[in-house]
């Protein structure tokens, strides 16, 4: 019993030791965006949001932002399946509820995507377990084939992609994971060229979920990793997608966006509605 009080004791140690140096790292490393105190703003740049992948623990969080955001006037959900927020949202006449099955074929859509200002893409899933293929299809082939059936319907601006990839992505990484998420990011910013629409990547590390989500736990891990800036939740996320979004000279195309930036958007977010 000793020894395993002992060895339960090193590991708890360890893992302590752990997190104290990703917080230095992140503290050091992260945040190489600072908001503009004097930001160009468009008044309708969030007037019509899609949400991709509501139905996640980061999605659900997106959701939650856009349809709170009083400047947002409507909320289109593209999704296979409902929840208890999407129900709420269409119930209070903001959110609309697309069902959608292909997500490589949005034609369907066609007569929305006009439309819209602004998508906040949280569709996604974990690489473990995952096929290379089935990976690469969820997660460059969905997003590519979106940005393209919306650039179909409308190129001029304000208009904004933004998209959670996630820390560690990396084009040229080792894993397959970060080097897909990495060429979605790539592709999509440069099937904007040319076109009024921006398209962000959020390099974001731990996303927690929404209050009415979280459990302990994730608490307990934002406690952790806050000082560092690696912990995000998936509403403040939100929150600083639209606000990057109405910033509509702010950020250049293909801009990515780490952990500590998407803290400082968000808090600018709620700075400027508590004016």
């Amino acid at each position: 019993m000793k020894l395993l009080k002992r060895t339960v004791a090193f590991a708890l140690a360890g893992l302590l030791l752990v997190v104290v140096a990703f917080d230095i790292w992140g503290a050091l490393t992260l945040g190489t965006i600072t908001p503009s105190a004097q930001p160009e703003w468009h008044e309708e740049a969030n007037k019509v949001v899609m949400v991709f992948g509501a139905t996640g623990s980061v999605g659900d969080g997106l959701l939650k932002a856009a349809v709170e955001d009083p400047a947002v006037e409507k909320v289109y959900v593209v999704t296979r399946r409902s929840s208890e927020r999407i129900d709420a949202g269409v119930a209070s006449g903001k959110v609309e509820m697309l069902l959608h099955e292909d997500f490589t074929d949005y034609s369907s859509l066609a007569p929305i995507l006009g439309e819209v200002d602004t998508v906040l893409w949280g569709l996604g899933t974990t690489s473990i377990g995952m096929d290379d293929e089935t990976y690469t299809w969820i997660h460059v082939d969905f997003p590519v084939a979106f940005v393209t059936a919306w650039l179909d319907a409308r190129t001029t601006g304000p208009m904004a992609f933004h998209y959670v990839t996630g820390m560690g992505t990396d084009i040229n990484g080792e894993q397959h994971w970060a080097r897909e998420k990495g060429r979605a990011e790539r592709e999509v910013a440069e099937l904007a060229v040319g076109t009024d629409l921006r398209t962000f990547g959020y390099r974001s590390a731990f996303v927690r979920p929404s209050s009415e989500q979280a459990n302990a736990l994730h608490y307990l891990l934002e406690a952790l990793l806050r000082p560092g800036d690696l912990v995000i939740s998936s509403t403040e996320l939100g929150n600083a997608m639209l606000e990057i979004s109405a910033r509509t000279t702010e950020l250049d195309n293909g801009t990515l966006i780490d952990n500590a930036d998407s803290i400082a958007y968000a808090q600018a977010y709620e700075e400027r509605q508590n004016r």
